[in-house]
């Protein structure tokens, strides 16, 4: 399996790495690092990874699209948008992380979708596309090929989800308890919701 993480400038780095953390102990799977254009690709937190750009994904490939401040930039950048809705396409998974489903509504992907995002920026990512089905209550959504969290370490929940639907649910208990993880597996239980 391979798993193409997308990153941009400003990306929140639990958003990717606690995602990362549980894929990459998954069987059989390679992770790459990709942005639109390569090179270093820095985080809000300062923390820089090496990429390579994303010229296309293969059919049976993973797309992880992290959230952050630099969310606020790119719902805003054509180019970045129509090539997101390409890459989405191609891709056969595309798991989301925080405001990065506000990046995904912008782009047209999640069109008559449910999903949902950061509690917190709530108002601002559900103005991104009125043609989603935003859930408010929850801590991640998955609907079709598309799997949404709420905000940063509700990806590591999120990320444990899939992998219990794409390896089974032992697969995923093991991963957590190995990393020493206590998993929220109901994705309807969103302590966060009303705080904001």
């Amino acid at each position: 399996m391979n798993i193409y993480c997308l990153l941009f400038h400003d990306y929140e780095t639990l958003d990717l790495m606690g995602a990362v953390e549980f894929l990459a102990r998954c069987p059989d799977v390679r992770l790459h690092y990709v942005s639109q254009f390569g090179g270093l690709v820095d985080s809000h937190q300062g923390f820089a990874v090496q990429t390579t750009p994303l010229d296309g994904l293969s059919t049976d490939s993973i797309l992880v699209v992290p959230g952050g401040q630099g969310t606020r930039t790119l719902v805003n950048d054509a180019l970045f948008l129509q090539q997101l809705a390409t890459w989405v396409e191609q891709a056969s998974i595309c798991l989301s992380i925080c405001t990065g489903s506000a990046l995904l509504a912008k782009a047209g992907c999640l069109d008559d979708k449910k999903a949902t995002t950061n509690k917190k920026a709530y108002a601002w990512a559900t103005s991104q596309s009125s043609q989603v089905h935003w859930q408010k209550h929850a801590r991640w959504v998955h609907d079709g090929k598309f799997y949404t969290s709420s905000g940063v370490s509700a990806g590591m929940d999120m990320t444990l989800g899939f992998i219990a639907d794409y390896y089974g649910k032992h697969i995923a208990q093991e991963i957590a308890n190995h990393c020493e993880y206590r998993w929220q597996s109901d994705p309807s239980l969103d302590e966060f919701a009303d705080l904001y």
